[in-house]
C-alpha cells in the first residue's frame, strides 16, 4: 500500500525544519522509495534453520514450555516449532497462534504518531506540554525524547513487579487510566535530564498513547486498526484492552516466580492495562513478518520520515545495539543490520526484526518471562536466521576469540520488565 497522497502533502513544518537543521538526513517525503537494488549489498546468505532450531531448543532449556520462529526471504518462508503452546493440554506449538507481543507494541504506537507528525498534528521537537498541557513538570521533555526513551520518566514497571509475581496478580485485572500510570511514573525520580541519555520507560510510550488519542479524538485502538492493521490485512492482530482474553488460537504464556523452582504461574488472561500504548498489542509470527517488512519497504511511513526513525543512537557499551524513534536496531556478526523491537509481557519473550530493505523478516516467541537466559537464547535466533551459518572455528582459536558483534550468548538480555534470574 503506497502513501496516501494526503499524508504525503501534509507533512509537518517541523520535519520540514528538521530536515533543513540537518536533525535528520535531507530525504524529500514526497520521492518515491528507492528500490532494493539502489543499495546493493552482497547476496544474503541462505538461513540456518537447524541454528534457528538450536536457539529455539536452547530457549526451552531455560526454561520456556516452546518457542517457535517465522522468517521470510526472497526463497518464501520458513518456519520452526518446538515444545508446547499449552502445558495443560500438551497441544504443540502452532506457528499460526497468537499471542502478547509486550514492547513491539512500541513500534505500532511510533508508526501512528509519525503519520500524525506527517499530517501536521504535531512536531517531533515540540514540548510535550504543548499538546497535552500541564501533563509533565518539564517543558524541555520533547516528543521526540519520548520515542528515543530520553525524557528522563521513570519505569513505574521497576516498582509494580519488583516482586514478579505478586507485583503481576495486583494487576492482572486492574484497569488503569493513562494518568494514573503516568502518575506512578512522576512519582518517582526521573533518570536523568531530557535529552541527556537513553533510559528505557514503558512511561514513555504511555505518554504517546495520550498523543495519539488527544490528537484523533479516538482510543487508540481505532489508530492502530485504522492506520496499520487494516492496510496491512493483519487479521491476526489486535488491541483488546482491557479484555483480558486472547481469542481464538493462541499461545499461554508462562511467568517464572522469582524463586527458583516454584511453579509456572499462567499469566495468558490479563488486561496488560499497566502498558497499554506500550506494550498491549496481541499478534502472530506472519503477521509481525508482514508488519516489520512493510514499515522498512516504506508502506507506513514516508521516505524522510523512515529515515528519522531508523536514525539511531548506542544504548550500551557494545556498540551492537542502538535505538531510534520507537525501534531498535541490531548489528549482527556477519555486518547486517536489522530493525525492529523486542517484547516482553509476562509469560511472553518476543523478537520481531526484519533488514533495512524490508526483504529478509524474522519474528519468534518463548512462552515465558523472567528468565532471562531464554530470553537471550531466542535472541539467537537473529544470527541464525540472517547470518546463515557460521563456519567452524578451530578449537585451539576458539577459547581466546573475543565475542562477535551481535552474539547473543555472550550479552545480557534486552528487556522491558525487570528480570530477576
Amino acid at each position: 500500500m503506497p502513501l496516501s497522497s494526503h499524508r504525503r502533502m501534509a507533512v509537518s513544518a517541523t520535519l520540514i525544519a528538521a530536515l533543513a537543521a540537518g536533525v535528520v538526513p535531507a530525504t524529500s517525503a514526497f520521492a518515491t522509495p528507492l528500490p532494493p537494488a539502489a543499495t546493493a549489498s552482497p547476496a544474503a546468505p541462505a538461513p540456518d534453520m537447524a541454528g534457528v532450531v538450536a536457539a529455539l531448543d536452547s530457549a526451552m532449556a531455560n526454561g520456556a514450555p516452546g518457542a517457535m520462529a517465522r522468517f521470510t526471504g526472497p526463497k518464501g518462508v520458513q518456519s520452526r516449532t518446538v515444545g508446547v503452546q499449552d502445558r495443560t493440554s500438551g497441544a504443540p506449538m502452532d506457528i499460526h497462534a497468537r499471542f502478547r507481543i509486550g514492547s513491539v507494541s512500541k513500534t505500532f504506537s511510533t508508526v501512528v504518531l509519525l503519520q500524525l507528525v506527517e499530517e501536521g498534528g504535531l512536531e517531533l521537537d515540540s514540548p510535550v506540554n504543548r499538546y497535552l498541557p500541564g501533563l509533565l513538570p518539564d517543558d524541555r521533555i520533547t516528543v521526540r525524547h519520548l520515542l528515543t526513551h530520553r525524557s528522563g520518566l521513570a519505569d513505574y514497571t521497576d516498582a509494580m513487579f519488583n516482586d514478579t509475581v505478586p507485583g503481576f496478580e495486583a494487576v492482572r485485572n486492574r484497569v488503569f487510566s493513562y494518568q494514573e500510570l503516568v502518575g506512578l511514573s512522576l512519582s518517582e525520580p526521573r533518570t536523568t535530564e531530557p535529552g541527556v541519555a537513553y533510559k528505557y520507560s514503558n512511561a514513555n510510550f504511555v505518554v504517546v498513547g495520550m498523543l495519539i488519542e488527544k490528537l484523533t479524538g479516538r482510543p487508540v485502538s481505532d489508530a492502530y486498526e485504522r492506520r496499520i492493521f487494516k492496510p496491512l490485512k493483519l487479521t491476526k492482530t489486535s488491541y483488546v484492552h482491557p479484555d483480558t482474553r486472547i481469542k481464538g488460537l493462541h499461545v499461554r504464556g508462562y511467568l517464572h516466580p522469582d524463586a527458583e523452582g516454584d511453579p509456572l504461574v499462567d499469566s495468558t488472561e490479563q488486561t496488560v492495562s499497566w502498558a497499554q500504548s506500550a506494550g498491549a498489542v496481541i499478534s502472530s509470527p506472519a503477521d509481525l513478518n508482514t508488519f516489520t517488512s512493510a514499515l522498512m519497504r516504506g508502506r507506513l511511513l514516508s521516505p524522510a520520515m523512515l529515515e528519522a526513525m531508523t536514525t539511531v543512537t548506542p544504548t550500551d557499551t557494545t556498540n551492537t545495539r542502538f535505538y531510534g524513534l520507537g525501534l531498535r536496531r541490531y548489528d549482527l556478526s556477519c555486518g547486517t543490520q536489522v530493525y525492529g523491537h523486542t517484547g516482553t509481557v509476562q509469560g511472553f519473550y518476543t523478537y520481531a526484526f526484519s533488514t533495512r530493505d524490508g526483504r529478509r523478516s524474522l519474528s519468534a516467541l518463548a512462552n515465558t518471562s523472567n528468565h532471562g537466559a531464554a530470553n537471550t537464547a531466542l535472541g539467537g535466533t537473529l544470527e541464525a536466521a540472517f547470518c546463515g551459518k557460521k563456519p567452524a572455528v578451530a578449537p585451539s582459536s576458539r577459547a581466546s576469540a573475543p565475542p562477535a558483534a551481535g552474539d547473543f550468548s555472550s550479552l545480557p538480555a534486552e528487556r522491558d520488565l525487570p528480570e530477576r534470574h
